[in-house]
């Protein structure tokens, strides 16, 4: 679990081939710095579990699921990367919960840069449309945001806006995002449950009782039958 308050900015150093994945090895000082083998880190808003690490550096397995969801699939020695180690039971909860599950990819179609901040606006899928609102939180590449603009219900392409301040732009890759550039989403895990559940609910012609109050109805027609 991460809160998506990124840590250091790390580099990935070597990329190897290793079944239908990959291993990857990124320079990670800060985050390496108390982790153990089998401990979970936040490279780009991908969770990743460390299988070796030295002083400055560890290595993670990316299985071909991962490559095919996030922009680690075309992933090479030289990219910047978002680092957060797991958020300790303790810890302050900065940003919001944040799980590492990736839910798909945007694209970056513009950035406006401002005095002070920076408006990042992000095509996404069409399926993630419903679960981004205005105000709400969203990971980026990692990065805990919250959402300043969404596109209207229905648009064909649909989008979503971020306000970037001086210390995200400095602190994170998304400082050096342009146009075109893919990045990782997460969208709101309470979000995700409420969507899961609805796709469960049986509609009222179904059950002869009520979507407001099924079980009220149910126990109306008990009695009436009695």
């Amino acid at each position: 679990m991460f809160t998506g308050i990124v840590e250091e900015i790390g580099s990935i150093t070597a990329v190897e081939p290793s079944g239908d994945g990959v291993r990857v090895t990124v320079t990670a000082p800060v985050a390496v710095s108390d982790a153990g083998h089998g401990d979970s880190i936040s490279v780009s808003g991908v969770c990743l579990t460390v299988v070796d690490r030295g002083e400055d550096w560890f290595t993670a397995d990316v299985m071909k699921q991962t490559l095919d969801m996030t922009t680690l699939g075309d992933v090479a020695p030289g990219r910047a990367v978002n680092l957060e180690r797991a958020t300790a039971a303790h810890g302050r909860l900065g940003g919001h919960i944040v799980q590492g599950h990736i839910d798909g990819t945007g694209t970056v179609r513009e950035v406006r840069p401002g005095a002070q901040w920076s408006v990042v606006r992000v095509g996404i899928p069409s399926h993630l449309a419903p679960l981004v609102v205005d105000k709400g939180s969203i990971a980026i590449d990692g990065v805990s945001l919250t959402v300043s603009a969404v596109s209207p219900a229905g648009d064909p392409e649909p989008w979503l806006e971020v306000s970037l301040i001086p210390e995200t732009l400095t602190a994170t890759t998304l400082g050096t995002a342009g146009a075109g550039q893919p990045v990782n989403l997460e969208t709101d895990i309470l979000a995700r449950h409420v969507q899961r559940m609805l796709a469960f609910r049986t509609p009222a012609a179904e059950t002869g009782g009520t979507e407001e109050n099924p079980a009220a109805s149910a126990a109306t027609t008990e009695r009436g039958s009695a």
